[in-house]
């Protein structure tokens, strides 16, 4: 029962993703996620790094409603428009160009002031008042971003870190309005000299507007560097949605037409020339070809496709002409979905950003608390008020949380567009705390471990008989035959001894195998029992081959031709090449690794002794799959589970941690948390490496970002620290945490 009111709530509830403009920090982004959550059946997370908030809703809410919300909390929303929709517009304006020209100006503006302040030589007659008209554009033109953004909070009755930059800018103008029009400080040939420490003298003789001016200018710095770095760290996404072909020739009416790629429709036959991109997703009705993969696998060897073969959009024509039938299109295509995945993760929030968001929204309130007890506490000591009111404005701009919001945005956008780059997709940020703790990672065989396809792996003759005719023979009356096996002989019979010979007489035996005449031979190639009805008995030795091979739960095909049986050909599905590496590799991140197969115990045994593996579970119906991991489990093991097909989805749903093959089916892509784009088992490693290092990465920036906060309040507070160096130290550690991200991208 309880299912079933679980499973109508969700089919009762919508998902949408809302483009939220207006937020300049974490604290913004805490706000509009908790003035969403106020909404019933509400489930709300919003992003300032990807200006994106994915929420849940139930049936009775409009998005129109949720726009409404967010503009109440005074911030903008949009709901974005399906890819189809949208006409060609130009790309939205870069928002660092605004921020750079910002920057510009008052980088111009503030050095002379900074200079002035800096050193007593260059202060002539006038100087204050120079520093005035210069400083004055940058404190209102140059840090309006900062002032708009803090009447909007004041509006809603919140305080965010923007609260900060525009409370300690304004404090430093207006006291220095203050000094020059009404104190001492603007008579002819004044002087104050540049010093660290509080100095007790009389405040209405000292000016701070190269406080004012210095600090817009590094926090300016700050925010354009992480813009440019958001910017950057994106690009990976925006380069896959880029992949794709723009333009297609489909065949209508027996005539070839070029229509923009978006026109293209479910069931429409279109052209591939050679070094075209193909449109979209299909599969080949004429023609055969190399198909250039490296962009969805990232193997550079192409891929010979032909007749009834699926090809995926994007991928290039290295060869011959195509013309492929349309399967999926839009937003249904493989591209398509690879981008929304990381769309997706870049969206999501890890534990650690949910926390950084907590301390942001309470820090805010502490801080400005703070500056007023430090302002209250030097007066009452009696320091003169410049003295007073320098310890404070140090303490709001130093106080400024931006590293603190940044430290897990950045890291998951880059963390996770390199691994779009190296075929490996996170979906979700959440994933990253599952990667750290897993212990045991159970590989499913088929398709994962091994290619998944019938192969030859042995051939065995009977004396005196050579092993290339053996081939020949059986590998033409196969290749007559569409059962897998058959086809796997043929395959392997041709990839050795080259063209196959013309087959006559061709006969299928139901369950028994085939036979034909081949070259004037009468070749019987099956099941010992269809070589018996020929009067064709396997010789002892070939006999004990056979009976060995079935032992290792392989495939023998017996092979007789005039009138005696002449070979054993033994077809198995086969290791991939890299699956022991693989294996290797996930020992060394200290992962257990368990072999898991429906298969019988000989087989998994084999593969498991060729790829390294000890811990073996052979045997298992698909449905008991999820038990094996619940069991795991139970164990007090932390699994991880490594699959690809249908009957993998629920046990990839059940493991802590899901990793499924991309070149698996879409339901064992859905349930994974990871997608292993190559289908390659040493992109599992890569993958749990990847998302350990993006984690320990979130983690020294979350470390540094608050340690430097903690750390430097008490030397503001204590006077220790000037206003525009607390500024520059502050706009350093947003740009420290943004580095620190971008190293992830040298991830090999």
């Amino acid at each position: 029962m309880t299912t079933d009111v679980h499973s109508e709530r969700r089919s009762t509830e919508h998902e949408i993703e809302l483009a939220i403009t207006g937020m300049t920090c974490a604290s913004c982004a805490m706000r509009v996620e908790r003035k969403l959550n106020k909404l019933d059946g509400v489930t709300a997370t919003v992003n300032y790094a990807t200006e994106k908030a994915r929420v849940s809703y139930p049936e009775g809410v409009s998005p129109e409603r949720l726009v409404e919300q967010v503009e109440a909390a005074g911030y903008g929303a949009s709901i974005p428009r399906e890819p189809e929709q949208r006409d060609d517009e130009a790309e939205p304006a870069d928002e660092t160009l605004g921020l750079r020209r910002r920057l510009i100006g008052s980088l111009v503006l503030s050095v002379p002031v900074i200079a002035l302040a800096m050193i007593p030589p260059l202060q002539f007659e006038y100087w204050q008042w120079a520093s005035l008209v210069l400083a004055s554009p940058v404190v209102v033109w140059a840090a309006w971003p900062f002032h708009r953004a803090a009447l909007t909070n004041l509006r809603h009755g919140a305080a965010t870190m923007d609260t900060l930059v525009s409370m300690g800018t304004l404090a430093a103008y207006l006291w220095s309005l203050y000094a020059l029009f009404l104190g001492e400080a603007g008579i002819p040939g004044m002087t104050h000299p540049f010093e660290l420490t509080i100095e007790r003298t009389d405040g209405s003789a000292t000016i701070y507007l190269e406080v004012a001016a210095g600090v817009t200018t590094f926090i300016l710095a700050g925010r354009y560097f992480e813009a440019r770095a958001k910017r950057r760290a994106g690009s990976a996404l925006r380069a896959l949605l880029e992949l794709g072909a723009k333009d297609v020739g489909v065949l209508r009416g027996g005539r070839e037409t070029r229509i923009p790629v978006e026109h293209l429709a479910v069931g429409d036959r279109f052209v591939v020339r050679p070094g075209e991109k193909i449109a979209t997703d299909g599969v080949v009705e004429e023609g055969g070809s190399a198909v250039d993969q490296s962009m969805l696998t990232g193997e550079s060897v192409p891929v010979e496709v032909g007749v009834g073969d699926a090809v995926v959009g994007a991928t290039v024509n290295a060869g011959g002409r195509l013309v492929v039938r349309a399967t999926r299109v839009g937003s249904q295509t493989q591209l398509a979905q690879m981008a929304k995945l990381v769309e997706d993760a870049q969206t999501g929030k890890a534990a650690v950003q949910r926390l950084a968001d907590r301390i942001s929204a309470v820090f805010v309130p502490i801080v400005i608390a703070l500056a007023v007890g430090t302002l209250a506490f030097w007066l009452g000591a009696g320091a003169s008020a410049s003295a007073a009111f320098t310890a404070a404005v140090a303490v709001l701009i130093i106080a400024c949380p931006c590293a603190l919001g940044l430290a897990t945005p950045t890291a998951l956008l880059v963390g996770t567009g390199r691994g779009a780059q190296r075929g490996i997709l996170i979906k979700g940020p959440e994933v990253l705390e599952s990667t750290r703790r897993v212990d045991t990672v159970v590989l499913d065989k088929t398709g994962t471990v091994t290619t998944g396809t019938m192969a030859l792996v042995d051939v065995h003759t009977a004396d005196g008989v050579d092993v290339s005719d053996a081939l020949r023979l059986a590998g033409a009356v196969e290749h007559a035959s569409e059962h897998p096996i058959a086809r796997a002989i043929a395959r392997g019979a041709e990839e050795k001894v080259g063209s196959l010979p013309p087959v006559r007489e061709f006969a299928a035996v139901e369950g028994l195998g085939v036979h034909g005449i081949v070259d004037g031979h009468a070749v019987v190639a099956g099941r010992e029992a269809l070589l018996e009805r020929w009067s064709l008995p396997l010789p002892a030795a070939l006999a004990e081959v056979k009976a060995d091979a079935e032992r290792q739960g392989r495939t023998a095909v017996a092979v007789g031709w005039d009138g005696e049986a002449r070979a054993v050909l033994v077809v198995a599905d086969t290791v991939k090449p890299t699956s022991a590496e693989a294996v290797r590799r996930l020992r060394e991140l200290g992962l257990h690794p368990v072999l898991l197969t429906g298969d019988n115990e000989a087989v998994a045994r084999s593969v498991a002794a060729d790829v390294g593996i000890d811990e073996v579970i052979a045997e298992v119906l698909p449905k008991d799959k999820v038990d094996v991991v619940r069991r795991l489990q139970e164990q007090g093991r932390v699994v991880a589970m490594v699959g690809d097909g249908v009957n993998d989805a629920a046990a990839l749903a059940q493991a802590d941690l899901g990793l499924s093959m991309g070149t698996g089916t879409d339901v064992a892509i859905e349930a994974g948390d990871l997608t292993l784009v190559r289908g390659d088992l040493t992109a599992a490693a890569d993958a749990i490496r990847l998302s350990r290092r993006t984690l320990r990465t979130i983690k020294g920036n979350l470390f540094w970002a608050f340690a430097y906060n903690v750390a430097a309040l008490p030397l503001a507070a204590a006077g220790l620290l000037n206003p525009m160096l607390a500024g520059a130290a502050m706009a350093f550690s947003s740009v420290f945490v943004v580095s620190n991200s971008l190293r992830l991208r040298t991830f090999r």
